[in-house]
């Protein structure tokens, strides 16, 4: 039975939070704060927790904050286990670490994943046969790193013991709708009022903004645009054909992206390419040539040179760890 499936068997709910190295900060406040809040709220002591790390050593979120965990990887009884990650997560492929997840699932632990922490449930083989989400960050080289996952863009996803979180705020909707199972809705949506979280969202939600939040513009023969230019990065369409596509000419077209985004067509198009190829290096061991054809170009040598001339480094010096915003 899954710690979401009805009331709670045992008082109090017991969870670790594993934290790995560069963790999302934010991430973990907001899977833990809920749980406080509830305990404050209530006034009895619904959950506790302990915090982890790989070695039982101080651990540093990406932000450079460093935190001491109680302990290693042990199992001392709890409800459900969380996985914090955040940079780097996708290159976790530690065997203990994997077996200690697999391990906690067969003893009946409901086990979760924040941010990009999906990698490791992934590379562990417990996400397979599931329905899983992780931030949308990561989305497009976690699909290419593992194909045969069913990856959705939603808030999150919980599927048996199973529960993926994209992170950010995410985690405080997940831990709210926790809340509300196990100890009802009047004490859920108290805390998720306390962090001025005016509703509980539901996990079908995606979480990205709109695209008229996301670049600011209302015109929607504009959106509708850009709309086809993120839809099509691999098969890259001529300004022809999307002005076609959105009724409109040419010139007109370009008058839109001159006026509401102080760019033409072609470079708008050419820079969702180069970013949607940065994270591909950032995050999946792909070649780089099937990064070039993945971001719309025919050659590795031409998306080296381009890339270098829009980002001032090369796609070899890009593979290198770079530090990312806190998830």
């Amino acid at each position: 039975m899954s710690i979401f499936d009805g009331p709670a068997d045992r008082l109090p709910q017991r969870a670790g939070y594993l934290l790995l190295p560069n963790f999302s900060l934010m991430a973990f406040s907001s899977a833990l704060e809920p749980l406080r809040a509830a305990n404050v709220i209530s006034g009895k002591t619904l959950y506790e927790w302990t915090i982890l790390s790989i070695d039982g050593q101080p651990v540093t979120a990406s932000n450079g904050i460093t935190l001491v965990p109680e302990y290693g990887m042990v199992d001392r009884g709890y409800d459900f286990v969380a996985i914090i990650g955040g940079t780097g997560a996708e290159r976790m492929q530690d065997p203990a670490l994997l077996n200690w997840c697999r391990r906690l699932v067969r003893m009946g632990t409901d086990l979760g994943a924040i941010s990009s922490g999906p990698y490791v449930l992934a590379n562990a083989g417990l996400l397979d046969n599931r329905v899983c989400t992780i931030h949308w960050e990561f989305l497009d080289g976690f699909r290419e790193d593992h194909p045969d996952l069913e990856v959705s863009n939603e808030l999150y996803e919980i599927d048996g013991p199973i529960f993926t979180v994209s992170g950010g705020t995410a985690s405080i909707d997940v831990m709210s709708r926790l809340i509300e199972v196990q100890h009802g809705h009047a004490l859920a949506a108290h805390v998720s009022e306390w962090f001025i979280h005016k509703r509980i969202r539901d996990r079908s939600e995606h979480q990205r903004m709109d695209l008229r939040s996301r670049v600011g513009v209302s015109h929607p023969k504009l959106l509708a645009a850009i709309e086809l230019m993120e839809a099509n990065l691999e098969l890259t369409l001529n300004r022809e054909d999307i002005a076609q596509q959105v009724s409109l000419s040419t010139r007109q077209l370009e008058r839109l992206f001159r006026k509401y985004l102080n760019s033409t067509p072609r470079r708008y198009y050419f820079a969702l390419r180069m970013h949607k190829a940065q994270v591909l290096l950032r995050q999946t061991s792909m070649p780089i040539l099937d990064i070039a054809l993945a971001s719309g170009f025919v050659s590795a040598s031409h998306f080296a040179k381009c890339y270098r001339e829009f980002f001032g480094r090369t796609p070899r010096e890009d593979r290198m760890p770079h530090g990312t915003p806190d998830r």
